[in-house]
């Protein structure tokens, strides 16, 4: 089957990257895996590097922002799979260079508003929009984020001190990184103070709760040799344990000046209920298995993914609800080259590579996003890079479809989305592990988004879901049990917990 697969692949990619968008499916698992881009025209302005996905209009569906280098950004109002871009009247078609993006209740108003952040230019780079209604004003002085300058990378909405509001994390490539805390709206630089004022080269971010211990740590991308951070979060104070942990390199060369990390991913890969490291990597792509007596091992090479190449995200869902999470991993286009882009199926020791042909098509060097645009119940494909960004359609059989769940994490009041809580879910009445997802804290290239997570799931039946959220050092537990599949979205409201 591997063989007649790799034919048909190499049979039906086309001969170059600039090709025609050609919908052309895969064999996974004995089902024809077909993602459709939709509305190519709408789609077709190049030049796109980060995206975002949040409801801003409380319909029902993920909305799509698309931040571009010097193109007006596009928010694309979502109508159940059809968009129509309204950025202009929602005021947010910025022309300047967009470096990042990132979707959170900073308001605890019950929307997503939005961090926007730009190249340096004219004015300082970062800016707040307060979302009423689907309509942004500008909220960067309100809240007290007036940055003048630097390269803004990754931004990150995160309880991390578990007091019930969204603090901001963001990553620069050149100056240290600020974790900026929320009192009452206000916004105020306390990463010196708790061991974040990182001045290494940093992209990306990630926040989960990696030792298990009840509270968030700080995976953080280094690029240009330097090694990677990853900062244990000790009761509000953060120490870089990278190196002793063995995460400092994520799988690329040690001290190399062209190798760099770009996207760290947190998710259980291997399906043992433990949080996993994949690394985007300009060099070798890494991954990383956590173990039963909390170290990590190097699983890269085994797993079939150390292909040298430059990559800027890596993205997982479950494409083919068969209960394990795949793998998107995109190369960048750098030096006049364009790298490749890979999506792996993952066989549960393994991951194989079933890339069709649609994808080879775009060169799609940097954002990356899978979430269930359409209602059809399957995690679909937004892209955003040096060609078209696109958005692709996951056309799964319906019965496959339906094998699926989607859960929305939010905090006591219903409001803020709980990013870094995770999620798993178990067969009715067991212990009998099904899947695990983590709520989005850092995702895709420089973005977060605001969308229920989404579990493929191998068989029908009910669940029971289980939402642990890691608060003042305790991991609290939250349950919903007997829970029908069919896609639907479930909220989950974890209990409020007062930070010390």
């Amino acid at each position: 089957m591997r063989l007649l697969l790799l034919l048909f692949l190499m049979a039906c990619a086309p001969r170059s990257r600039s090709a025609s968008l050609a919908t052309a499916p895969a064999e996974v698992q004995g089902t024809v895996l077909t993602l459709r881009p939709t509305q190519p025209g709408l789609f077709s302005t190049p030049g796109a590097l980060v995206n975002a996905l949040a409801d801003v209009d409380a319909d029902g569906d993920a909305d799509l922002f698309v931040g571009f280098n010097g193109t007006p950004n596009r928010l694309y109002r979502n109508d159940r799979g059809l968009f129509t871009d309204v950025a202009a009247a929602a005021g947010v078609a910025d022309a300047r260079a967009t470096r990042a993006a990132a979707f959170g209740d900073w308001d605890a108003d019950g929307d997503a508003d939005l961090l926007v952040g730009f190249a340096p230019g004219a004015g300082p780079v970062l800016r707040l929009y307060r979302n009423d209604k689907g309509r942004f004003t500008d909220a960067t002085a309100l809240a007290g984020l007036t940055v003048e300058s630097g390269a803004v990378r990754q931004p990150v909405w995160v309880d991390f001190d578990a007091d019930d509001d969204l603090d901001l994390f963001i990553a620069f490539r050149d100056r240290p990184n600020m974790l900026l805390r929320n009192t009452a709206g206000r916004l105020t630089d306390i990463a010196a103070e708790v061991g974040l004022a990182d001045a290494r080269k940093s992209v990306g971010a990630v926040w989960a709760d990696l030792d298990a211990d009840g509270d968030l740590d700080l995976i953080v991308a280094n690029m240009d040799g330097d090694a990677n951070g990853l900062f244990r979060n000790d009761g509000g104070r953060f120490t870089d344990v990278a190196e002793a942990w063995g995460l400092a390199w994520g799988g690329r060369t040690p001290r190399d000046a062209a190798n760099g990390t770009v996207r760290p991913c947190v998710a259980d890969v291997n399906g043992d209920g433990r949080l996993d490291l994949v690394t985007a990597n300009y060099g070798t792509p890494g991954l990383f298995l956590a173990t039963a007596d909390g170290k990590w091992t190097d699983a890269g090479a085994a797993w079939g993914i150390a292909v040298d190449g430059h990559y800027d995200s890596c993205a997982l869902a479950d494409v083919d609800h068969d209960g394990r999470l795949d793998l998107y991993i995109n190369g960048t286009v750098t030096q006049g080259r364009n790298w490749p882009d890979y999506l792996y199926r993952n066989t549960g020791t393994a991951f194989s590579l079933v890339t069709p042909a649609v994808l080879t098509a775009i060169p799609a060097d940097h954002g990356a996003q899978w979430a269930d645009l359409n209602g059809d119940r399957t995690a679909d494909l937004v892209l955003a890079g040096q060609g078209p960004h696109a958005v692709l359609f996951n056309e799964l059989p319906p019965d496959r479809a339906r094998r699926s769940l989607q859960v929305r994490v939010r905090d006591a009041r219903g409001f803020a989305t709980r990013a870094g809580a995770e999620v798993r879910v178990y067969a009715a009445g067991t212990r009998r592990l099904l899947g695990m997802r983590l709520v989005d804290a850092g995702s895709s290239y420089d973005a977060q988004s605001e969308v229920p997570v989404h579990l493929g799931l191998a068989e029908s039946g009910r669940v029971d879901i289980e939402v642990t959220w890691p608060a003042n050092g305790v991991r609290q537990v939250t349950r919903k049990r007997n829970v029908a599949l069919g896609g639907a979205v479930v909220e989950v409201r974890t209990t409020e917990r007062r930070a010390r």
